[in-house]
Protein backbone atom coordinates (compact mmCIF):
# COMPACT_ATOMS: atom_id res chain seq x y z
CA UNK A 1 0.00 0.00 0.00
CA UNK A 2 2.60 2.36 0.95
CA UNK A 3 4.30 1.64 -2.72
CA UNK A 4 0.21 2.82 -4.41
CA UNK A 5 1.02 5.97 -2.06
CA UNK A 6 4.30 7.01 -3.21
CA UNK A 7 3.89 6.78 -7.01
CA UNK A 8 0.70 8.28 -6.67
CA UNK A 9 2.37 11.19 -4.91
CA UNK A 10 5.19 10.82 -7.45
CA UNK A 11 2.54 11.32 -10.27
CA UNK A 12 1.14 14.19 -9.15
CA UNK A 13 4.38 16.40 -8.32
CA UNK A 14 4.78 14.89 -11.97
CA UNK A 15 1.94 16.64 -13.02
CA UNK A 16 2.14 20.09 -11.19
CA UNK A 17 6.00 20.39 -12.74
CA UNK A 18 5.23 19.48 -16.17
CA UNK A 19 1.24 20.35 -17.04
CA UNK A 20 0.87 23.78 -17.48
CA UNK A 21 -1.93 25.54 -15.55
CA UNK A 22 -5.28 26.28 -18.26
CA UNK A 23 -5.75 30.07 -18.24
CA UNK A 24 -8.68 31.42 -18.95
CA UNK A 25 -9.54 34.06 -21.67
CA UNK A 26 -11.56 37.07 -20.21
CA UNK A 27 -10.95 39.50 -22.77
CA UNK A 28 -10.43 42.79 -20.47
CA UNK A 29 -13.35 41.43 -18.40
CA UNK A 30 -13.05 42.68 -14.49
CA UNK A 31 -15.34 40.96 -11.77
CA UNK A 32 -14.42 44.06 -9.39
CA UNK A 33 -16.39 45.97 -11.96
CA UNK A 34 -19.16 43.45 -12.56
CA UNK A 35 -19.71 43.42 -8.72
CA UNK A 36 -19.96 46.94 -8.08
CA UNK A 37 -22.40 47.73 -11.38
CA UNK A 38 -24.64 44.92 -9.67
CA UNK A 39 -24.14 46.01 -6.43
CA UNK A 40 -23.52 49.39 -5.82
CA UNK A 41 -21.00 49.49 -3.79
CA UNK A 42 -17.03 50.08 -4.29
CA UNK A 43 -16.14 47.54 -1.33
CA UNK A 44 -16.60 44.16 -3.81
CA UNK A 45 -16.41 41.42 -0.50
CA UNK A 46 -19.42 42.99 1.17
CA UNK A 47 -21.16 43.14 -2.51
CA UNK A 48 -20.04 39.39 -2.72
CA UNK A 49 -21.37 38.43 0.88
CA UNK A 50 -24.25 40.65 1.18
CA UNK A 51 -26.01 39.87 -2.32
CA UNK A 52 -24.20 37.54 -4.93
CA UNK A 53 -23.51 35.00 -1.98
CA UNK A 54 -26.11 35.97 0.58
CA UNK A 55 -27.75 32.90 0.90
CA UNK A 56 -24.59 31.25 2.59
CA UNK A 57 -24.62 34.74 4.52
CA UNK A 58 -27.68 34.00 6.05
CA UNK A 59 -26.34 30.13 7.39
CA UNK A 60 -23.60 31.84 8.52
CA UNK A 61 -25.50 34.22 11.13
CA UNK A 62 -27.40 31.57 12.15
CA UNK A 63 -24.55 29.33 12.75
CA UNK A 64 -22.99 31.74 14.95
CA UNK A 65 -26.60 31.95 16.72
CA UNK A 66 -26.33 28.20 17.15
CA UNK A 67 -22.72 28.33 18.58
CA UNK A 68 -23.89 31.07 21.13
CA UNK A 69 -26.51 28.69 22.07
CA UNK A 70 -24.32 25.91 22.64
CA UNK A 71 -21.86 27.82 24.44
CA UNK A 72 -24.88 28.12 27.23
CA UNK A 73 -25.77 24.81 27.13
CA UNK A 74 -22.17 23.80 27.57
CA UNK A 75 -21.63 25.74 30.79
CA UNK A 76 -25.11 24.88 31.87
CA UNK A 77 -24.30 22.24 34.70
CA UNK A 78 -21.25 24.44 35.74
CA UNK A 79 -20.66 25.59 38.61
CA UNK A 80 -19.60 29.55 38.70
CA UNK A 81 -16.39 30.19 41.33
CA UNK A 82 -17.01 31.82 44.19
CA UNK A 83 -14.28 34.74 43.62
CA UNK A 84 -14.07 35.60 40.08
CA UNK A 85 -10.83 37.91 39.92
CA UNK A 86 -10.32 41.07 37.47
CA UNK A 87 -7.66 43.31 36.45
CA UNK A 88 -7.26 45.69 39.24
CA UNK A 89 -3.79 47.53 38.59
CA UNK A 90 -4.90 51.02 37.48
CA UNK A 91 -2.44 50.98 34.35
CA UNK A 92 -4.26 47.69 32.83
CA UNK A 93 -7.74 49.20 33.84
CA UNK A 94 -6.90 52.54 31.76
CA UNK A 95 -5.19 50.93 29.38
CA UNK A 96 -8.10 48.31 28.41
CA UNK A 97 -10.64 51.08 28.96
CA UNK A 98 -9.11 53.67 26.08
CA UNK A 99 -8.56 50.44 23.85
CA UNK A 100 -12.17 49.27 23.93
CA UNK A 101 -13.27 52.63 23.51
CA UNK A 102 -10.96 52.61 20.16
CA UNK A 103 -12.66 49.11 19.56
CA UNK A 104 -15.97 50.80 19.71
CA UNK A 105 -15.54 53.36 17.55
CA UNK A 106 -14.06 51.27 15.07
CA UNK A 107 -16.97 49.01 15.20
CA UNK A 108 -18.86 51.61 14.53
CA UNK A 109 -17.45 52.96 12.04
CA UNK A 110 -16.48 49.84 10.21
CA UNK A 111 -20.69 49.23 10.52
CA UNK A 112 -21.81 52.34 8.66
CA UNK A 113 -19.12 52.71 5.99
CA UNK A 114 -18.41 48.87 5.68
CA UNK A 115 -19.80 48.97 1.85
CA UNK A 116 -17.59 51.96 0.98
CA UNK A 117 -14.10 50.48 2.08
CA UNK A 118 -12.23 47.51 3.91
CA UNK A 119 -14.69 46.59 6.71
CA UNK A 120 -18.44 45.06 6.90
CA UNK A 121 -21.13 43.50 9.41
CA UNK A 122 -18.91 40.79 10.57
CA UNK A 123 -15.19 43.00 11.00
CA UNK A 124 -17.80 45.30 13.19
CA UNK A 125 -19.13 42.63 15.42
CA UNK A 126 -16.04 41.32 15.91
CA UNK A 127 -14.50 44.78 17.11
CA UNK A 128 -17.42 46.03 19.28
CA UNK A 129 -17.30 42.41 20.75
CA UNK A 130 -13.05 43.37 21.51
CA UNK A 131 -14.62 46.24 23.26
CA UNK A 132 -17.36 44.85 25.17
CA UNK A 133 -14.33 41.89 26.27
CA UNK A 134 -12.06 44.47 27.07
CA UNK A 135 -14.59 46.44 29.86
CA UNK A 136 -15.46 42.91 31.00
CA UNK A 137 -12.16 42.20 31.88
CA UNK A 138 -11.78 45.19 33.91
CA UNK A 139 -15.20 45.68 35.43
CA UNK A 140 -17.49 43.46 38.10
CA UNK A 141 -18.51 40.40 36.77
CA UNK A 142 -21.86 41.15 38.81
CA UNK A 143 -22.46 44.45 37.03
CA UNK A 144 -21.59 43.59 33.73
CA UNK A 145 -24.25 41.04 34.27
CA UNK A 146 -27.08 43.67 35.47
CA UNK A 147 -26.18 45.75 32.71
CA UNK A 148 -26.61 43.17 30.15
CA UNK A 149 -29.72 42.43 31.58
CA UNK A 150 -30.79 46.09 31.75
CA UNK A 151 -29.89 46.63 28.30
CA UNK A 152 -32.23 43.52 27.17
CA UNK A 153 -29.05 42.79 24.68
CA UNK A 154 -30.14 39.07 24.68
CA UNK A 155 -33.51 40.21 23.45
CA UNK A 156 -32.04 43.03 20.50
CA UNK A 157 -29.61 39.70 19.68
CA UNK A 158 -32.64 38.17 18.76
CA UNK A 159 -34.97 40.99 17.12
CA UNK A 160 -31.56 41.24 14.95
CA UNK A 161 -31.59 37.98 14.05
CA UNK A 162 -35.08 38.06 13.05
CA UNK A 163 -34.74 41.20 10.89
CA UNK A 164 -31.65 40.57 9.03
CA UNK A 165 -33.15 37.26 7.61
CA UNK A 166 -36.63 38.74 7.10
CA UNK A 167 -34.47 41.36 5.00
CA UNK A 168 -32.38 38.98 3.80
CA UNK A 169 -35.64 36.86 2.08
CA UNK A 170 -36.46 40.02 0.68
CA UNK A 171 -33.68 40.22 -1.11
CA UNK A 172 -33.41 36.95 -2.44
CA UNK A 173 -37.38 36.92 -4.00
CA UNK A 174 -36.30 40.62 -5.66
CA UNK A 175 -37.65 43.36 -3.38
CA UNK A 176 -34.73 45.78 -3.21
CA UNK A 177 -33.81 49.23 -2.27
CA UNK A 178 -32.78 51.40 -4.50
CA UNK A 179 -28.89 51.64 -5.11
CA UNK A 180 -28.17 55.70 -4.77
CA UNK A 181 -25.15 57.04 -5.89
CA UNK A 182 -22.11 54.45 -5.77
CA UNK A 183 -19.57 56.17 -3.09
CA UNK A 184 -21.82 57.80 -1.05
CA UNK A 185 -23.21 56.60 2.31
CA UNK A 186 -26.49 56.29 1.20
CA UNK A 187 -25.85 53.79 -1.33
CA UNK A 188 -25.68 49.88 -2.18
CA UNK A 189 -29.28 49.32 -1.85
CA UNK A 190 -29.91 47.09 1.24
CA UNK A 191 -26.40 46.21 2.07
CA UNK A 192 -25.46 49.02 4.66
CA UNK A 193 -28.42 47.58 6.44
CA UNK A 194 -27.47 44.20 6.71
CA UNK A 195 -24.12 45.25 7.71
CA UNK A 196 -25.77 46.93 10.69
CA UNK A 197 -27.54 44.21 11.34
CA UNK A 198 -25.15 41.64 11.23
CA UNK A 199 -22.49 44.09 13.42
CA UNK A 200 -24.80 44.13 16.04
CA UNK A 201 -25.37 40.88 16.30
CA UNK A 202 -22.17 39.79 16.59
CA UNK A 203 -21.27 41.81 19.13
CA UNK A 204 -24.41 41.32 21.39
CA UNK A 205 -23.85 37.57 20.95
CA UNK A 206 -20.18 38.20 21.52
CA UNK A 207 -21.37 39.91 24.81
CA UNK A 208 -23.14 37.02 26.04
CA UNK A 209 -20.22 34.13 25.09
CA UNK A 210 -17.80 36.72 27.66
CA UNK A 211 -20.20 36.66 29.98
CA UNK A 212 -20.66 33.63 30.06
CA UNK A 213 -16.97 32.65 30.22
CA UNK A 214 -16.18 34.87 32.60
CA UNK A 215 -18.63 33.66 35.25
CA UNK A 216 -18.34 29.96 35.25
CA UNK A 217 -14.50 30.14 33.81
CA UNK A 218 -13.08 33.24 35.45
CA UNK A 219 -10.37 35.04 33.21
CA UNK A 220 -9.01 32.90 30.85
Amino acid sequence: MKWIYLIAGIAFLAKMLIMPNPMGEWDDFSIVEVILKDTGVPNAVSGIIFRNRLYDTIFEVVVFTIAILGVGFLLADEKPPKVVYQFSDEPSIILARLGATIAAMVAIELAIRGHLSPGGGFAAGVAGGTAIGLIAITSSSELMQELYKVSRAAIWEKISVLIFIFVAVLTLIGLQLPQGEVGTLLSGGVIPVLNILVALKVALGSWAVILLFIRYRGLL
